[in-house]
């Protein structure tokens, strides 16, 4: 993104925004709400047009390149995509359907392979009983998981997520986080960007960190120069500590 800016009407949503991805690197976008975290996902993810600058996403620039053939190869995982999966689809199905970049399998044609690829995923995020499920009938928990083997269907060059963890109790965001950690240091996985409003949610093995506030960049750059109290408290407007342990990282306001 090289000077990208968002405008809806008379709202600026993000201004001035520089920040490239490269293929190693696991980024962690953190901001209250309303700081542009989910306008950044959607412009990477090629699903919203800049109003000023240039995005280039996997070496095709948007405006200039059909998104319908590059959105198969970005792999996403929010809320917005599971409040859009119809609730009597199989999960396999949800799975397998990413191929096509659609929601809701209809007249698609897949292959035995894609069949087995989507199983192998489903049992890679531990829910391979459930393939034959309806969508609709999954706990929240559950839904993540089938969400994130559906992203990682078409073995995608860029993964996407959108506040995965939002919504899950204790336990399922801390298996969740586990399993994005293990991810996130497979060198051969995808490059990476989570969105989150929580420190705590940032798995281990993630590499840098983009922090936002009202729209714009408070900091960027590697996670550990970037994820002090000092950037935290100006993105959150308050005055916070930071602890870390074992890699995770831990936050609370300064008493």
């Amino acid at each position: 993104m090289d000077g990208v800016g968002v405008r809806r009407a008379s709202n600026t949503l993000v201004t001035d925004v520089n920040w490239s991805v490269e293929l190693d690197e696991r980024w962690v976008v953190l901001g209250p709400n309303g700081a542009g975290k989910t306008t950044l996902l959607k412009l990477a993810g090629a699903e919203l047009y800049p109003s000023t600058g240039t995005v280039d996403v996997l070496g095709e620039r948007l405006g200039n390149t059909n998104v319908f053939e590059l959105r198969p190869r970005i792999g996403l995982c929010s809320a917005a995509l599971a409040g859009r999966m119809p609730e009597d689809e199989l999960v396999r199905d949800a799975v397998v359907s990413a191929g096509y970049a659609v929601v809701g399998r209809w007249r698609e044609e897949y292959e035995r392979m894609d069949t087995e690829r989507a199983e192998e995923l489903l049992a890679a995020m531990g829910i391979a009983d459930l393939a034959d499920r309806s969508f609709g009938t999954l706990s929240e928990g559950e839904r993540k998981r089938a969400l994130l083997a559906r992203a990682l269907m078409t073995d995608p060059e860029l993964l996407l997520l959108d506040e995965p963890a939002a919504g899950l109790d204790l336990g399922g965001r801390e298996d969740l986080v586990a399993r994005l950690s293990d991810l996130a240091m497979d060198p051969d996985a995808p490059a990476m960007t989570l969105v989150t409003h929580h420190v705590e949610e940032i798995p281990p093995g993630f590499t840098h960190a983009l922090l936002l506030r009202e729209g714009g960049v408070v900091a960027q750059g590697l996670l550990d120069d970037v994820l002090t109290a000092d950037n935290l408290s100006k993105t959150f407007d308050q005055d916070l500590e930071l602890h870390s342990d074992g890699g995770r990282y831990f936050a609370q306001r300064r008493r």
